[in-house]
C-alpha cells in the first residue's frame, strides 16, 4: 500500500510535535534538576536518611536550589548524602552551615533543608565541602510510642466502662449509694441532724458567753474576776521584768 502525500505530511507533523514535546520535557526536567546551570557539591552524614532518595529537592529559605545527587552507606551507623546546588546560592552558604532532612508538607516527599550558617564564620563554602547535619527524628519509634499510649488508653477506657456499668447496676458502695433511695434519704437525714446539732452548739456557746459577761458584772463575783485579772497582769509583768533583765545582762557582757 502506497503512502499518499497527505499521510506523509501527517506523519511528519506528528513526529515534529513529538520532538517538540520531548525537548520541552527535557528542558523542564533539566531546569528542575539544575542540569543546565552551574552547580557545586556539598556533603553531609546522617545516622538515618529517613526515606530520602536521589533526585529529591534541596530547599534553602523555602526555595528549591538543588537536588540530592548521591546517597552512600559509609558504615552501619553513617550514611553520606551528596547535594548538587545551584552556584548562585554559594555566596549565602557559610562554612558552619548545616543540612537536615524534612518533608514537603505533612505527607509529601522527603527533601534536604539547607541552613545557611554564619554564626561562627563569614567564609563561604567551597565545592566538595562537608558540612554539619542534624539527624531526623526516628518516626518508627514515635509511632511505636503513640501506639503504646493508644493501647493503654484503650485499656483505661475499658476499665472505666466496667466501673460505670457496675455503678449503674447498683453494685459496690457507690452504686448502692447512688441507686438506693433509702440510703440517700438516710444520708440526707443524717446531714440535716448534723446541721441542727451545730446550730445548737452555736446557740449554747453564745449563751455561755453572755452568762460569763453577766457573771463578771455581778458584784458578788466581781472581786473574784478582778483578782484573776490582777494575777494574770502580775505574771505578765514578772515575765517582762525577767526579759528586760536578761537583755541588760547580755548588753553588759
Amino acid at each position: 500500500m502506497k503512502t499518499t502525500p497527505s499521510q506523509k505530511i501527517r506523519i511528519g507533523l506528528f513526529t515534529f510535535i513529538g520532538l517538540l514535546v520531548l525537548i520541552a520535557a527535557i528542558f523542564f526536567i533539566g531546569n528542575q534538576k539544575s542540569l543546565f546551570s552551574a552547580t557545586f557539591k556539598l556533603s553531609g552524614r546522617f545516622n538515618n536518611v529517613n526515606g530520602l532518595q536521589v533526585g529529591n529537592n534541596v530547599r534553602f529559605a523555602g526555595i528549591n536550589v538543588g537536588v540530592v545527587d548521591d546517597i552512600n552507606i559509609i558504615n552501619d551507623t553513617s550514611v553520606q548524602v551528596v547535594l548538587s546546588i545551584n552556584d548562585d546560592v554559594k555566596k549565602f552558604v557559610k562554612k558552619d552551615a548545616k543540612m537536615s532532612i524534612g518533608s514537603d508538607g505533612l505527607m509529601g516527599d522527603k527533601l534536604v533543608v539547607l541552613m545557611p550558617g554564619g554564626a561562627n564564620t563569614t567564609d563561604m563554602v567551597n565545592d566538595g565541602d562537608k558540612i554539619g547535619s542534624v539527624n531526623p527524628a526516628d518516626v518508627d519509634k514515635i509511632i511505636a510510642k503513640f501506639t503504646k499510649m493508644a493501647d493503654n488508653a484503650g485499656t483505661l477506657i475499658d476499665g472505666l466502662s466496667q466501673i460505670v456499668a457496675k455503678v449503674n447496676s447498683g453494685k459496690g458502695s457507690i452504686g448502692r449509694l447512688l441507686n438506693n433511695d433509702k440510703m440517700a434519704r438516710e444520708m440526707e437525714k443524717t446531714v440535716t441532724q448534723a446541721k441542727n446539732t451545730m446550730q445548737n452548739v452555736h446557740k449554747t456557746t453564745t449563751t455561755l458567753n453572755e452568762d460569763l459577761k453577766a457573771a463578771q458584772s455581778n458584784f458578788l463575783l466581781k472581786g473574784f474576776f478582778n483578782k484573776k485579772k490582777k494575777a494574770a497582769k502580775a505574771k505578765q509583768d514578772s515575765i517582762k521584768k525577767g526579759q528586760d533583765k536578761a537583755l541588760k545582762n547580755a548588753d553588759k557582757q
